[in-house]
């Protein structure tokens, strides 16, 4: 497949995957998948962290040293894009866009089998800007991985995006149903958060086609930044709150094995270039 086909490829399994997600919860009973979406999240931890940490970060850094750098005469820009993904993130939380805005309702509807919980008005809107902004990072991190044209750095980087942007999507189903009580309204937020990451996809592969690898490279480290966000201030806390320490340790390591393995597979396929 040429590079074009692969990115719409890419671009169709993270719309669909998200859009038939965020749909479920509108016609099935939240209760019903709690179990499995707990399960993902804590797998989305690992995928995240793993992705990040053994991914996006030295393979960031190989790519934007190979690209000849960034002239910043007192910070490495490596480092300072890093910390940029996991600064922006938190700056966006803070001013309550953020990603688990919905976490109570998920709790009160499971402990008293209904989802009544008094939210102030506008809420949602809060909510879907949120989890847009997440998704939006997350096809910035994919859109840099398809611009490398490494595909022992884009699979485990999108596995990674699909496993934490699933049981997301289901969650904004879930919430949005509750809060909006009109499905057509629901539909809406669902398809404007299942269009964030292939929009931002197609965007960041198009801007960084004809840059220097050391802006992809870049662009990949601000992804890694913004993965270890996701994974240690979102994801893994709220993991905590529903299981025991062994539960999320198992969880967690669990996604973190699932993307080594990816790796030694793709390695053991010849997919994985040692010299760059």
């Amino acid at each position: 497949m040429n590079d074009t086909t692969i990115v719409l490829t890419v671009v169709l399994a993270t719309f669909l995957s998200a859009l038939g997600m965020g749909c479920l919860p509108l016609w099935r009973k939240l209760s019903d998948e709690l179990s499995m979406l707990r399960w993902m999240t804590g797998l989305a931890a690992g995928f995240l962290l793993a992705s990040a940490i053994l991914i996006a970060i030295p393979e960031g850094f190989m790519i934007y040293d190979e690209g000849g750098g960034v002239d910043f005469d007192a910070i490495p820009a490596s480092g300072l894009a890093v910390l940029l993904g996991f600064l922006l993130l938190l700056v966006f939380e803070a001013f309550g866009f953020g990603h688990d805005i919905h976490e109570e309702h998920h709790e009160h509807a499971h402990e008293h089998g209904h989802g009544h919980v008094n939210h102030p008005s506008g809420v949602a809107t809060s909510a879907v800007v949120g989890l847009t902004i997440h998704a939006a990072a997350d096809g910035l991190a994919i859109g840099a991985a398809l611009a490398a044209d490494e595909l022992h750095i884009t699979l485990p980087i999108l596995l990674g995006v699909l496993m934490h942007k699933l049981p997301a999507a289901f969650s904004l189903g879930a919430f949005s149903q509750h809060e909006r009580n009109d499905r057509k309204r629901s539909l809406i937020d669902i398809l404007v958060f299942s269009a964030a990451t292939p929009l931002f996809i197609i965007i960041t592969w198009s801007l960084l086609g004809d840059v220097s690898e050391a802006w992809i490279g870049l662009a990949i480290l601000f992804s890694a930044g913004s993965f270890l966000y996701v994974a240690t201030v979102d994801v893994l806390p709220e993991v905590h709150r529903h299981g025991s320490a062994k539960d999320v340790c198992l969880k967690v390591m669990l996604g973190a094995l699932a993307i080594i393995a990816v790796m030694l597979f793709m390695d053991v396929v010849g997919l994985v270039e040692h010299a760059h």
